[in-house]
């Protein structure tokens, strides 16, 4: 069973669901950066953000990097298919090779464990809610939350930042 938010020291210490309902440790991402993301198939940032999304993943996948998208359906019911759907969108249209896991809650009373985490190793101005699709986690290779970038930042414009946690031991 997945550690409760608030005793987990990282994000290795949850489990998740893939799409197929498959439990995923995140430990075996242990070592790897991470990329966590809240995405969304109906979304006015879907195009911008899956098409950056897979040319960052391609660039440093054999580097160690890894994109964690997590789709949610909370933001003006912008991801309401089925977890087929979902990754047949993402992997159809926009070629995401990455993991795409399990339809979550970002935000309220049924907030996804790792979600929970991850918004209070860094929340942001608005606080700790998530406000949009395609919100992003920057996630060292220990598992300690680094950043988080507002669903408008251009994942590319994150690449630096990824560059710098992959040159680090």
């Amino acid at each position: 069973m997945a550690a409760a938010a608030s005793s987990a020291s990282s994000v290795h210490d949850f489990t998740v669901k893939d799409a197929s309902g498959k439990d995923v440790d995140l430990s075996t991402y242990k070592g790897k950066v991470l990329l966590i993301v809240n995405v969304a198939s109906q979304c006015g940032l879907t195009n911008s953000n899956y098409t950056e999304l897979a040319q960052l993943y391609e660039k440093y996948k054999d580097q160690g990097f890894e994109i964690l998208a997590f789709p949610c359906n909370q933001f003006g019911g912008q991801e309401p298919g089925t977890n087929e759907e979902i990754v047949q969108f993402a992997c159809t249209r926009f070629k995401a090779e990455y993991p795409i896991f399990d339809k979550v809650d970002v935000n309220g009373d049924n907030v996804a464990p790792v979600y929970k985490f991850l918004k209070s190793s860094k929340g942001s101005l608005f606080g700790d809610n998530i406000k949009w699709n395609f919100s992003k986690f920057l996630v060292d290779k220990d598992g300690n939350v680094v950043d988080r970038y507002a669903p408008t930042t251009s994942p590319l414009s994150i690449e630096k930042d990824i560059k710098k946690l992959l040159a680090s031991s």
